[in-house]
């Protein structure tokens, strides 16, 4: 018996929903026609994980009103954590639940027409700019059933847009809370980078409940001009029982470089989805990806390079820890198109089984249409060695600690590549939570 897929909500419904958020009619227009493609679209079938089974179109709640922080001092203890509650003059964005609840951007990025800000407000001030993108160059709302989904409910998100030339050094960071047992999450995140741009921006989902039975399709789009560059981190932990569909996407154009920090960390079964596209000459794309899995939840990550460029650089790489019951099943793709020489697809998988029901695949695959290019894998799946927990054992370390010293030097050649340093020392924080 395979989940029903009919949703609980109707044109009738999604309209005056958009109508409620003073949406513009190409915006309200964008959500019906999706609406009215989820029906015929198929659902995804990512490589190796049944989904017919898993939750994603049955819930109760569209959205829920959320009180808003009236400053960081609001916060609670777990969200202060993730920020700098006493710097002056940053950028930050935190949603809690759908609600946007705290804004700042700082007066030197606004003086140089960089935009920042809760995806509605986006959508309402910045509709021209933001049409121009919105699902229409990274990810399109027809490709399955979850991506017409996402774009008939989205009810949360971020706009970043980064003019031509500027160039930004400190991270952009936004904070999206889930602390509402009934809120279900359709986030959407737009980063636009003009030609000659930089910005690094870091974004974390977290969880303030043990459990909840709800629904996150999470989408995020990357663009990436002429030689552009972003460095994109994130750290997501939404709690049990929850079902998870995200997927990142890139696009990168000449000389551009996309990078991906990605730590997913989630306690719920979760299908994440990242591909980054080098339409450009010389772009390159690099993905670096920790996950740790527990209890009895599944989770299959793709990661996907595609060469459309000539020069194009793709690197992936997918380290991750298994314990319990879990399932963990990294597929790592590099695809270089027909004409796209002088191209280089590379990529590393690597997963830890930490117990005797544990399950760890990494399924690498390139795909390759030109002649003159280089590419290469690698992919591993073991247990502890024994050797390793012995050596430290034998020094007076318990068992428990010696497991996690080893965990921590399997992920380190990650972890340590992170190129945010906010990201890293979280990522690690939640590692120790989930592996101690």
């Amino acid at each position: 018996m395979t989940t029903e897929t009919k949703l609980p909500f109707d044109k009738e419904y999604v309209s005056s929903f958009s109508k409620e958020m003073s949406e513009p009619a190409w915006f309200a227009e964008f959500r019906m026609k999706a609406l009215e493609q989820f029906d015929e679209l198929p659902m995804p079938k990512p490589d190796k994980t049944k989904i017919d089974k898993w939750n994603f179109t049955q819930f109760q709640q569209h959205t829920v009103k959320s009180a808003p922080y009236s400053s960081l001092a609001e916060l609670p203890e777990a969200i202060k954590a993730l920020v700098e509650t006493d710097a002056k003059n940053q950028t930050l964005y935190i949603q809690r639940n759908q609600t946007p609840a705290f804004l700042s951007v700082s007066e030197d990025l606004k003086a140089k027409g960089v935009i920042f800000t809760d995806l509605f407000t986006a959508v309402r001030e910045h509709g021209d700019l933001l049409k121009k993108y919105y699902m229409t160059q990274a990810i399109n709302a027809d490709e399955h059933r979850l991506t017409a989904l996402h774009a008939a409910l989205v009810n949360g998100g971020a706009f970043l847009y980064v003019p031509k030339n500027v160039e930004i050094t400190e991270p952009i960071q936004a904070v999206f809370v889930h602390d509402d047992p009934q809120a279900n999450l359709f986030n959407h995140v737009l980063v636009v980078a003009e030609d000659n741009s930089a910005v690094p921006y870091v974004e974390n989902y977290i969880s303030t409940l043990e459990a909840s039975a709800t629904v996150a399709n999470i989408i995020t789009e990357v663009i990436a001009g002429t030689n552009a560059r972003v460095q994109y981190g994130a750290v997501d932990s939404l709690e049990k029982g929850m079902t998870i569909y995200v997927n990142r996407r890139g696009v990168a154009g000449r000389d551009a470089r996309i990078e991906w920090a990605l730590g997913l960390m989630n306690e719920g079964n979760t299908i994440s989805d990242n591909t980054t596209n080098l339409l450009g000459d010389g772009s390159t794309g690099d993905t670096k990806t920790v996950v740790v899995g527990r209890g009895e939840q599944t989770g299959n990550y793709t990661t996907k390079v595609v060469h459309f460029g000539r020069h194009t650089l793709g690197n992936i790489l997918n380290h991750g820890v298994v314990k319990d019951s879990a399932t963990l099943i990294f597929n790592g793709i590099g695809k270089i198109e027909h004409g796209a020489s002088k191209s280089d697809a590379e990529q590393t998988s690597r997963v830890l089984m930490l117990s005797e029901k544990a399950r760890g695949d990494a399924n690498p695959m390139l795909l390759i249409d030109e002649d003159d290019v280089m590419a290469g894998h690698a992919a591993s799946v073991g247990r502890v060695d024994p050797i390793q927990l012995y050596y430290l054992m034998s020094r007076g370390i318990p068992k428990t600690e010696a497991e996690r010293l080893v965990i921590h030097g399997f992920l380190a050649p990650v972890v340590n590549e992170l190129p945010i340093e906010h990201v890293k020392v979280q990522l690690t924080e939640v590692i120790e939570r989930k592996v101690r």
